[in-house]
């Protein structure tokens, strides 16, 4: 299956994506860590959802090879809107979505608004629901000095699996898409806070899930370091047309280190929806 990367700019702004197969659209959201990417986080499963949809997977604002730039305003709602623009520009009106992480928690955010913008027919959340917990794993990902034993730490911090931080090469590859021009300067001012000033995201437990109305399927890894365990049972039964699944043997980035499991998952769950 050929992967395609192509480019095109959304509002002005430059948008990277990855394309591949041909049918309904999924649109894939990857996570918000340093040097996250479409290529990084989805390598593992475009190939294989492309064999019956046609899959696409943009950088999103501020990572890979999209345009490194930030709303200290609302930062979330920037990327959302320029997800909805990208979907736009490409003439898709109605799409899969599939995020991890950062890329779940705008999708989530998005459909429990009162005015949502995504055109959302079905959602897949890959660990990006809960409330993230305070921890030395949480630190990682937050205090990034955009050195290689720090990149190190949040490939820890991300799998289950001990043999990913150990890969060098791995470690390398996330070192060097955390550190091109700009990248390392949009995340970490996306991590600013005003002294004194309010949190900026809804907490997980505050969101309107009654009003996601599409077929949901909300992925756990059971050994995720960064979510409590059991926070997708307790989204996914807030949520008329919902179910929660544990992927065991995995932490934050399932879709990644059980890659077979989870594309089978998302194909079950897609010929599903109506």
């Amino acid at each position: 299956m050929q992967i395609q990367r192509k480019a095109m700019l959304v509002d002005g702004l430059a948008t990277s994506y990855l394309e591949a197969g041909q049918g309904d659209p999924v649109v894939l959201l990857h996570g918000g860590e340093f040097g996250g990417s479409a290529e990084l986080g989805w390598e593992r499963n475009i190939a294989a959802l492309a064999a019956q949809y046609r899959v696409l997977a943009p950088d999103q604002l501020g990572y890979g090879q999209s345009a490194k730039v930030i709303d200290f305003v609302d930062g979330r709602g920037m990327r959302i809107r320029h997800v909805a623009r990208f979907c736009k520009a490409l003439g898709i009106d109605s799409a899969h979505f599939v995020g991890n992480s950062m890329g779940a928690i705008n999708l989530l955010t998005d459909a429990t608004s009162e005015g949502p913008l995504l055109p959302i027919r079905s959602l897949g959340i890959i660990c990006g629901g809960g409330e993230i917990q305070q921890n030395q794993y949480f630190e990682a990902l937050q205090q990034y000095d955009a050195s290689l034993p720090a990149m190190r730490s949040i490939v820890e911090a991300l799998f289950y699996d001990a043999g990913y931080p150990a890969d060098d090469d791995y470690v390398q590859r996330r070192y060097e898409s955390s550190t091109a021009p700009g990248a390392w300067e949009a995340i970490a001012a996306a991590r600013f806070r005003r002294p004194n000033a309010r949190p900026s995201s809804t907490p997980s437990s505050a969101r309107a899930y009654e009003r996601i109305g599409v077929p949901t399927i909300v992925v756990e890894g059971g050994g995720d370091k960064l979510l409590p365990s059991g926070w997708a049972a307790q989204i996914a039964k807030q949520i008329d047309v919902a179910r929660s699944v544990v992927v065991d043997d995995a932490g934050h980035c399932p879709q990644i280190e059980r890659s077979s499991a989870v594309n089978e998952l998302l194909l079950e769950f897609l010929g599903g929806v109506g």
